[in-house]
């Protein structure tokens, strides 16, 4: 399969509906609460409006990403909750009703979508070795059979 165009087109950010002004005000932020970036792409319709690398990262050297997929599946819950397709208030269990353990623990039952997005499920050990473990493979019924503190 023959590759074309890899790079995604670049554009100023006022021709993209963006102030220039907006962009240098984030960074300026950014920099006043001492937070660390590694580098930053700023994409509006298609277009990258802003782009950088903060010492020692650069655009040609790897980089080592660290739970990246919390970024992709908080933006498609994002989306769902926008088109009105589930809301961060729904319970967990309301999607994995076949899943869920025989008996239902109130903090498990009280367990929101919220939770879920920020890290906060309540449980008082890391889940990830019981899911990866399970004998049948499903990790979700897993996932919520682990105690939730």
């Amino acid at each position: 399969m023959e590759r074309t165009n890899l790079h995604l087109p670049r554009s100023q950010p006022e021709a993209q509906g963006i102030p220039s002004a907006a962009v240098i005000d984030f960074l300026n932020a950014v920099q006043e609460r001492d937070l660390e970036l590694h580098s930053l792409m700023i994409l509006r319709h298609g277009q990258v409006i802003a782009e950088g690398w903060w010492a020692p990262y650069a655009s040609h050297l790897p980089h080592m990403l660290f739970s990246l997929s919390k970024s992709f599946t908080s933006t498609a819950i994002g989306f769902a909750a926008a088109e009105g397709l589930l809301s961060v208030d729904d319970a967990v269990l309301s999607f994995f009703p076949d899943d869920a353990p025989a008996a239902i623990e109130p903090n498990l039952a009280a367990m929101r979508i919220r939770h879920l997005l920020m890290m906060g499920t309540g449980n008082d050990k890391d889940t990830t070795s019981g899911m990866q473990q399970s004998e049948d493979g499903n990790w979700a019924k897993a996932f919520l059979a682990a105690p939730v503190e």
